[in-house]
């Protein structure tokens, strides 16, 4: 029998993307424990359209 847990989907989103103007959109979709992190995640992530690393944060 499965437990149901703290465990959630999020997606992040880039910040930086948003500003630039550029069409499109970076997501990523990742796992966090809502008990340990109540707070939205914030991650360093690949844009492969502005071809950098940029902060990702979560939206939602």
């Amino acid at each position: 029998m499965a437990k149901k847990g703290n465990r959630v989907q999020v997606i992040l989103e880039c910040t930086e993307h948003k500003e630039s103007g550029m069409p499109g959109t970076s997501r990523y979709i990742s796992v966090k424990n809502r008990k340990n992190t109540p707070d939205r995640l914030e991650l360093k992530k690949y844009n492969p359209i502005l071809k950098r690393v940029t902060v990702h944060r979560e939206i939602k």
